[in-house]
């Protein structure tokens, strides 16, 4: 019958002949519709190890003709001239997106210092890639206005960006393309990251490799079935702080004294670590009443002259900050709870491709238990879902069916693709 999903065929996994030690693993999966036996969806994706002959192992992927081609990897793939030479030869025609990353995720689970490399071939959705320059921090809802404006038309269904992990206010950035292209146009995506250094982060579009654009891409067409779920899974602790001092995403007082200062006297022995070990102690936001905004806020830098805190995202003056903490088992059941909430928005045929960007606090709070909130994720999803994604410096997803675009932190995100 017309438009009832047949049977996905999925090539097995398969551990390529380790010629150079380099390509650890390799799968394809072809997503069919019943449509006249012609495929809807095809996707093809490779985890490299190196960059050692990636041009011999990422032709196969050229066969699907991808419009769209993901790359989540470690900074030295992305910095690797011959590298972004081979894949934008090789994929020369398609829109080339990605960033790096503080750790990668693939059908196989969780990797380091890896590269995922994802082609996707649509039969009816269309997509556009754009890039815009980020001058500096405060440029940020501008830099959003702009991706939007480049993206807006009529057929717009979604947005996947990716922004560089540092120097970026990134719910601004969030506002900027949702003042643009309106609410019921969902933003998804997430923040690149350089392993935990907080230093120097890239993202990958039509302008190469760079470390200042925002990438922005556009998914058009009423064959375009996507759903998305974000959940978090920390607990809050300690007394409320009211938020007496704040300049955008820059905390400067909670209570009227430093904010730096009361944050160190509460991390103790972690205070040492800092901005790193503020990863594991995010804020949950409140508003002037009190009340969780559902909204978390991770430190990426401190300022120890003005006793100040550099957060993710945006913050209100007058509204309320606490501290927060996780176990594995509640961030494995947060993730479990997203994958959830996008199966309940899905059409229910149970194929396409899923990109997972998780925080990359989740991941030293797991340590190396982190597979297993991936691992929970796909058991919900189901084996017909191809998988990619990476663990990030802020996540961008809207709140649930129909709700706002926010900048979380701390959160799993799902964001799942597919055709009717």
């Amino acid at each position: 019958m017309l438009g009832r999903l047949a049977q996905a065929i999925v090539t097995p996994k398969r551990v390529l002949p380790n010629l150079a030690g380099f390509v650890t693993a390799y799968w394809q999966a072809y997503f069919r519709f019943n449509h006249g036996g012609e495929v809807s969806v095809k996707i093809q994706q490779l985890l490299l190890k190196t960059t050692q002959d990636a041009a011999e192992r990422l032709r196969p992927l050229t066969a699907v003709a991808p419009q769209l081609v993901t790359i989540f990897g470690a900074s030295s793939f992305l910095t690797d001239p011959l590298f972004v030479q081979t894949v934008t030869e090789l994929f020369d025609g398609a829109a080339v997106v990605g960033c790096s990353t503080a750790g990668e995720i693939s059908d196989d689970g969780v990797s380091e210092g890896s590269c995922i490399v994802t082609a996707v071939a649509f039969e009816a959705t269309r997509v556009k890639s754009v890039s815009s320059a980020l001058s500096a921090m405060s440029d940020s809802r501008a830099n959003g206005e702009r991706i939007g404006k480049a993206l807006a038309h009529s057929e717009l269904r979604a947005i996947l960006v990716f922004g560089p992990g540092v120097q970026i206010n990134g719910s601004a950035l969030v506002d900027g393309i949702t003042a643009i292209v309106g609410s019921n146009v969902p933003v998804m995506g997430g923040l690149a990251g350089d392993d935990g250094a907080f230093k120097r982060t890239w993202t990958w579009g039509v302008n190469g490799v760079t470390d200042s654009h925002v990438i922005g891409l556009g998914l058009y067409g009423n064959s375009l079935d996507f759903a998305y779920g974000c959940f978090g899974g920390w607990e809050t602790f300690g007394p409320e702080r009211k938020i007496t001092r704040c300049e955008g995403n820059v905390l400067y007082e909670l209570d009227g004294k430093p904010a730096l200062d009361i944050y160190k006297r509460y991390l103790g022995e972690y205070a040492k670590s800092l901005p790193a070990s503020g990863l594991l102690f995010p804020f949950a936001i409140l508003g002037a009443d009190r009340k969780s905004l559902g909204l978390i806020r991770t430190i990426l830098g401190i300022d120890e002259s003005s006793g100040s805190l550099t957060l993710a995202g945006a913050i209100e003056s007058n509204g309320y900050l606490k501290l927060m903490h996780a176990s594995t088992d509640k961030l494995v059941d947060g993730a479990e709870v997203a994958a959830r909430d996008a199966v309940s928005m899905h059409s229910g045929k149970g194929d396409g491709l899923a990109i997972l960007i998780s925080c990359i606090g989740r991941k030293l709070v797991m340590g190396e238990r982190v597979d297993e909130e991936v691992d929970a994720v796909s058991s919900v999803l189901g084996s017909r879902v191809a998988r990619t994604g990476f663990y990030s410096y802020g996540e961008i997803s809207p709140f649930g069916a129909g709700g706002n675009c926010h900048l979380h932190n701390q959160t799993m995100t799902i964001t799942w693709l597919s055709e009717r």
